[in-house]
């Protein structure tokens, strides 16, 4: 067995370690490895629930036995008591790549079942475009990829979170960087507010100029999912311009106040969990003070990504309606939503920085490992911020305002 060790430092067990059981699930075909240059998906895919299409059930009838739904989510982050107005009229923006073409009505199947107010093209409240921003032509089918499977997952994330945003989705060409980045590009332009990428490749030298080009936009709340295979830091996760997401094991819990539990999600023997580290080739941000790390440390902030508390998604272009999916994949559009939440950001500002000037305000985890490292903060969770967690998930929004 091969563990994630920093690379500048000596191996250190940690103490009380703790990590789920693995469930039954395999990765999206998009998160297989890609060649260099090229990125995927952070999706896993559970195969032990039964996959069933909504005409199975009464109409707008809420699944059961798929995963969290709306309800749960906004109730373990405490955003059930948000205002109706609160998002209303702000588009998050979700970057993927190639095209679903039943998005748009499977974001309505997802929404009624679920009792959210409709999402449709026709409102202006869901649009589709590709990565230039246009609506037509779209990028060629997901086909055998499922990213389709990654496009419905960002969406009723987003809707999960935020039921009065706007959802802007803009489908890539390619995995490419250049064409993954660009359609964020087109996202801003676009006037979103929020910006989830739920995709990551290998570090390079190049980071540093692709911030430049892709990912640095000011007043706009740019977010990246920090991978699934355990301690290890990927790109754009690690860019100083992003609000890097890790992943948490979300469970409810009558013997706690907050009526949840949360660990760093990792599951047994080190085969998946959220990723976290010390960046090898992105400069640090100004309001980063640890110490372990000379450069951009991963993580900013978490939410849940345990396929074992997966989260309940509808897609029927690749798979059989409702399915349970996990990984850091729902929890970057799940950030995204939150931000939005809370406003649109201040001008001139990377709202990464927020979420270090509230920290009281969010959810602090403190266990939970995804790696041997040194300093052990990188892969443990401890009091205040350490690396698989950041500064901790959503308590409410306050942590996300300018």
């Amino acid at each position: 067995m091969v563990f994630a060790v920093a690379a500048s430092a000596q191996t250190v067990a940690p103490a009380a370690m703790h990590a789920t059981a693995a469930p039954d699930y395999e990765p999206a075909t998009c998160a297989a490895p890609t060649a260099a240059g090229e990125n995927h998906c952070f999706l896993l895919i559970r195969t032990d629930v039964a996959h069933h299409v909504q005409s199975a059930l009464r109409p707008d009838a809420a699944p059961t036995g798929d995963g969290y739904g709306p309800n749960s989510l906004q109730s373990a982050y405490k955003l059930a008591s948000a205002s109706a107005a609160d998002g209303s009229g702000e588009t998050v923006a979700v970057v993927d790549a190639y095209n679903d073409p039943d998005a748009a009505a499977d974001l309505s199947t997802y929404r009624s079942a679920w009792g959210l107010p409709a999402c449709t093209t026709a409102s202006g409240c869901f649009k589709q475009v590709n990565q230039n921003g246009k609506t037509s032509p779209l990028p060629k089918a997901a086909g055998t990829t499922e990213w389709d499977v990654e496009e419905s997952l960002d969406i009723d994330m987003v809707s999960a979170i935020c039921p009065e945003c706007h959802i802007l989705l803009v489908e890539a060409s390619g995995t490419t960087t250049a064409d993954l980045g660009t359609a964020v590009n087109s996202a801003v332009r676009l006037g979103a507010v929020a910006v989830s990428n739920s995709y990551g490749g290998s570090e390079s030298t190049k980071d540093p100029t692709y911030d430049t080009d892709y990912y640095k936009h000011a007043g706009v709340a740019v977010t990246a999912s920090a991978g699934d295979s355990d301690y290890g830091v990927s790109y754009p996760a690690a860019s100083q311009y992003v609000t890097s997401v890790g992943g948490t094991s979300l469970t409810q819990s009558s013997s706690t106040a907050r009526g949840w539990t949360e660990t760093v999600w990792n599951t047994l023997l080190f085969v998946e969990g959220t990723g976290s580290g010390c960046s090898a080739d992105d400069a640090k941000p100004s309001w980063q003070k640890d110490t372990g790390c000379a450069k951009r440390t991963d993580n900013d902030v978490a939410a849940d990504a345990d396929p074992n508390t997966g989260v309940a998604v509808y897609d029927t272009y690749s798979q059989g309606g409702w399915l349970e999916v996990g990984g850091t994949s729902a929890s970057s559009p799940m950030i995204a939503a939150v931000f939005a939440l809370a406003g649109k950001p201040a001008a001139g500002t990377f709202p990464s920085s927020y979420t270090y000037q509230h920290t009281s305000d969010l959810y602090d985890i403190t266990s939970g490992y995804n790696g041997i490292c040194f300093p052990t903060y990188l892969c443990m969770a401890q009091k205040g911020y350490d690396g698989p967690t950041g500064n901790g998930t959503p308590d409410g929004i306050t942590d996300f305002k300018s």
